[in-house]
């Protein structure tokens, strides 16, 4: 495993995170506590040190899984979470898109870290975000000014953005970088999904920001781990079921063409994780992690040799062109247009 720290902190994580909304959640398929444990053990003995989790994931059951984890150890890793969705005072679990009311009032938001820090049984948050944060959230002073008390009385270390749930939200991202220099920034990224990743990273290295990102989907939903053929048929209760066939068959396709990144050295799941993090400013990458075959896989990324020069531009060259594959605008979700602005 190696190392990378966020600009202007002593906050350093594993270049590959754990993100435990498949641990805290039945989104990926039920595991016990037991189990779902061990898995954060067994990272952690790969060199995973930043651990992603959410109040929301489970009801708070992903911050209960980190301090039955690390409690002994809590020195030694770095807990992300989040905030923003009421669900003490709503009924249901968010599950996917299918997003809960939210609050960031100052009294709620002092109220869910409260509770998020009982959890985790810990009296500080190495990374605190906004969990899908909307425009209105990234203009509010009230609450950036809280962000920033909650740092100097030492309840956190630093705070971020987490965007989301689906693929866009670009000028989101970009507000919470120009405007408020957020020190973590949390998107969607991968080899066939660049856009609005790429500006959204672009923004901060033009505003010279101090933003460090966290890259979530780093296999466009599975696609990239290079396992899925035209007859896949994904399980009951699966998000990937719900998709039109196109996006199987047409990632199948885009796929093939990036089997080049394959050697004996390196899986095309490990040479997805390689091409995020030849970014500098990308600090740890999240993939989706839901059994020990694909925790070992991607933690073990890290040691495989580096995509080249050749095989970035051949890369870029294939996405520019949309892999030869005719297909209709993606769909975004978030503030993708605004009037004057040059993106």
């Amino acid at each position: 495993m190696r190392y990378r720290t966020y600009p202007n902190s002593s906050v350093t994580v594993s270049e590959v995170g754990f993100g435990l909304w498949t641990t805290g959640t039945d989104w990926w398929g039920k595991k016990t506590e037991a189990e779902s444990v061990a898995l954060l053990h067994e990272a952690f003995d790969l060199g995973v040190t930043l651990f992603d989790a959410a109040d929301v994931y489970g009801n708070g059951r992903s911050e209960e899984q980190l301090a039955a984890a690390f409690g002994d150890r809590r020195d030694r890793v770095v807990y992300a979470t989040k905030f923003g969705y009421d669900f003490y005072n709503n009924p249901g679990e968010k599950r996917g898109e299918r997003e809960l009311p939210q609050d960031t009032s100052p009294k709620f938001v002092r109220f869910a870290l409260e509770q998020s820090l009982r959890r985790l049984q810990t009296d500080c948050i190495d990374i605190y975000q906004l969990h899908n944060a909307r425009l209105a959230q990234i203009d509010n002073d009230e609450l950036f000014a809280l962000l920033e008390a909650l740092k100097a009385e030492g309840k956190i270390r630093m705070y971020g953005v987490a965007l989301g749930p689906a693929i866009g939200w670009l000028y989101e991202g970009i507000d919470a970088v120009q405007k408020r220099n957020v020190s973590s920034l949390q998107i969607i990224w991968n080899m066939l999904e660049q856009y609005p990743g790429n500006e959204q990273i672009k923004a901060a290295r033009d505003a010279g920001a101090d933003t460090g990102y966290m890259i979530r989907v780093p296999h466009s939903s599975g696609m990239l781990e290079g396992k899925y053929t035209a007859d896949t048929v994904f399980p009951e209760g699966d998000h990937r079921r719900h998709r039109p066939r196109s996006w199987l068959v047409n990632g199948v396709q885009k796929v093939e063409q990036l089997r080049f990144l394959e050697s004996p050295e390196r899986t095309l799941g490990q040479a997805a994780i390689q091409w995020l993090l030849n970014e500098p400013r990308v600090m740890t990458v999240l993939p989706n992690i839901y059994n020990r075959e694909q925790l070992v896989e991607f933690a073990k990324a890290v040691d495989t040799p580096q995509l080249t020069r050749e095989e970035l531009d051949r890369i870029a060259e294939l996405y520019a062109r949309n892999f030869g594959i005719e297909e209709p605008p993606m769909s975004f979700k978030g503030t993708m247009t605004r009037e004057g602005a040059t993106v």
